[in-house]
């Protein structure tokens, strides 16, 4: 190795130690003489690049591209942020009003979880499980859920273009789609049979529980004798948001359990005066569920409070700290992870069903069919509990 590539190597190495310790992942996971080995290999691999890649290959690219895929493979969340995105964390810069109404994930490109009712993504047909390739022509095969957030946010009015795949990854379409301010009801309710209500939580946010309750209690004097609570492709609030809510249903015992390295878990149990509602209920969830839905269904599927039909839901209950790195770079870090009353891991794992029932596959610009099979199923399962209790 030359002196220069020496000097190159540790430039680029001391601060990914760094992160690797503040991370705490080989120090305190392996032995001494273990630790040393993927940081031999990593010097190893830099070493090559410099020498032997195709063309002369900027230090920072190298060191950036490592600062990504260490925290991208510790899970979808988890990201490494450039100075700038780091400053706009520490500042609590506002998001722009406008979006489009969809959470992210990560999976080679990002990848849509979920796109909100009645928002211009899901008017324009994007679905759980569409590949964003690009947004504005700029690629997101490096890009952070984190970035491609931000990006997709902007002036209500204003356009952005997305490229789009689904199914056939050689086949992309383009759309382009006018931000709109958040204006979609969070709680919405009504009688979907008789003695059954529908109640649709589009979104978890601080007042969730309140309007949960004011509409369970409209429905109970509708005449509804069983709650259908329907989940599906609810992506937005954090996983803390289900909690509130899920006391309104489970009366005592652990509504979920918080865990850290930094300390001992943390079990949130149910109160004096949870559980006022009593009415039999059933979930529908898909894999766009996630973050407080996933938290508020785990919480009553636990306590034997809820059938769950549906999907398998993302796994998606952590929640993020930033820390920031000495270049001014940070690590958007999952830190804390959500598990359920049982103590089984959330986050990453998600949820299994009771009854499972998969949503039709719609080709892309093809109109979604009328039918409703996960609905369907469910009232099924409801009226045959109910003929069984008579």
């Amino acid at each position: 190795m030359t002196s220069r590539s020496r000097l190159i190597v540790l430039l680029i190495s001391t601060p990914v130690i760094l992160l690797v310790v503040v991370g705490g992942v080989l120090s305190r996971a392996m032995g001494r003489e273990e630790s040393y080995g993927p940081m031999k290999t990593f010097d190893e691999v830099v070493t090559l690049i410099l020498n032997n890649y195709v063309e002369s290959v900027e230090p920072d690219r190298i060191m950036h591209g490592a600062m990504r895929g260490l925290a991208e493979g510790l899970d979808a969340d988890s990201a490494w942020l450039t100075p700038e995105e780091a400053t706009s964390v520490l500042r609590k810069t506002a998001d722009p009003k406008g979006g489009i109404g969809v959470e992210l994930t990560r999976q080679y490109w990002l990848r849509v979880i979920a796109a909100r009712e009645g928002s211009p993504a899901a008017k324009a047909g994007l679905r759980t499980g569409d590949f964003i390739r690009a947004i504005d022509d700029q690629p997101t095969r490096e890009m952070s859920a984190w970035t491609g957030a931000r990006l997709l946010r902007g002036a209500p009015g204003s356009k952005v273009k997305l490229t789009i795949i689904r199914g056939n990854a050689a086949e992309t379409h383009v759309v382009e789609l006018a931000r709109e301010a958040d204006t979609i009801p969070e709680v919405t309710s009504r009688i979907v049979k008789p003695g059954v209500g529908l109640l649709r939580i589009a979104s978890f946010t601080d007042h969730t529980a309140a309007d949960v309750k004011q509409a369970v209690a409209t429905l109970k004097k509708d005449g509804a004798a069983h709650l259908v609570i329907d989940l599906r492709n609810t992506g937005d609030g954090g996983p803390e948001l289900g909690i509130a809510p899920a006391r309104l249903f489970v009366a005592d015992g652990i509504i979920v359990s918080r865990e850290s390295r930094s300390g001992p878990k943390q079990d949130v149990t149910a109160t004096s005066g949870d559980g006022a509602i009593t009415m039999p209920v059933t979930l529908l969830v898909t894999n766009g569920t996630s973050q407080a839905a996933e938290v508020f269904a785990a919480a009553l599927a636990g306590h034997k409070r809820a059938d769950v039909v549906g999907e398998h839901t993302i796994g998606r209950a952590a929640t993020q700290e930033l820390v920031r790195l000495p270049d001014g770079s940070g690590l958007w870090l999952s830190t804390t992870r959500y598990l359920t009353p049982g103590g089984t891991p959330l986050h990453e794992k998600g949820i299994t069903p009771d009854l499972e029932v998969a949503e039709p596959d719609v080709d892309f610009g093809e109109k979604a069919p009328d039918t409703d099979p996960i609905l369907d199923k469910a009232l099924e399962r409801v009226a045959g509990a109910v003929k069984a209790a008579a």
